[in-house]
């Protein structure tokens, strides 16, 4: 696996940096992607890693980023972190910056990196026998909620381009995988999609016990990409056992029923 080299987004915290960590320790040669570039360097000093900084909401950042990549060497998986939600509005109240950058943020950043990176896919694959994307998206793709829709639009929409991406590319050696998280406790994702509220932030996680860990979600990604070449994990829905669907969700320690 030494000389396999993979691109992962939004690698500058939470489940895409740790997703780095996971394949660096499998063994990979990793590119970390994402704005940050001081988070970039602590990554690259801390695994071993690659960076490269870029906006994927910017076609012209992300065109520079496939030149870059293609003239450093192959490519051999993606793995398509990158994405995030803000706001917990109602429909009726919403922001439309806020869907508007979510759908880019989510989606189109997506089908950017999907169109400049399939021709260096391609060229991994018909070398080594297969190549492989991985797209993180979320069990708000599967669920509304309210105060919800923007998000759950954006990922639904992300999680439909990843499943007629499996049917496009149908006959060719490339694996197409997608990982939903249900509630993933990372220092960000919450306190970004609440502008910056660390007492809102805090409240979501409070009381539930074990809620996943980034690593979790990058254990996942890891075995994916570590699986045998012609199996395929089309959809893994992950959550902590506290919740046992989107909206239910237990709040203080796990217990086994007892009889009265």
């Amino acid at each position: 696996m030494a000389n396999r080299r993979a691109v992962v987004t939004g690698a500058s915290s939470g489940i895409g940096a740790a997703t780095v960590r996971e394949l660096r320790s499998r063994g990979w040669d990793v590119v970390g992607v994402a704005r940050r570039e001081d988070r970039l360097a602590a990554l690259v000093a801390e695994t071993g890693a690659s960076a490269i900084a870029c906006d994927l909401t910017d076609s012209v950042a992300v065109d520079a980023l496939i030149a870059e990549l293609e003239a450093t060497g192959p490519v051999h998986a993606l793995v398509q972190v990158a994405g995030g939600a803000r706001g917990t509005d109602r429909i009726e109240d919403g922001s439309v910056e806020d869907w508007q950058w979510m759908f880019d943020a989510n989606v189109l950043s997506t089908q950017r990196l999907v169109a400049g990176l399939l021709p260096l896919l391609r060229r991994a694959a018909e070398a080594d026998g297969h190549a492989d994307t991985v797209f993180v998206t979320s069990t708000a793709a599967q669920a509304a909620y309210a105060g919800g829709a923007g998000y759950n639009a954006a990922k639904a929409a992300e999680a439909m381009l990843v499943r007629v991406l499996r049917q496009e590319l149908n006959g060719e050696p490339i694996r197409v995988v997608e990982v939903a998280p249900g509630m993933v406790h990372t220092e960000e994702f919450t306190l970004n999609r609440l502008r910056g509220d660390s007492v809102a932030a805090d409240s979501v996680y409070a009381g539930v016990e074990a809620p996943l860990r980034a690593e979790d979600v990058a254990d996942v990604i890891g075995y994916a990409l570590d699986a045998p070449g012609h199996v395929n994990l089309d959809l893994v829905t992950m959550r902590p056992v506290a919740q046992s669907a989107q909206h239910l969700l237990a709040r203080g320690p796990l217990r086994v029923r007892t009889a009265d």
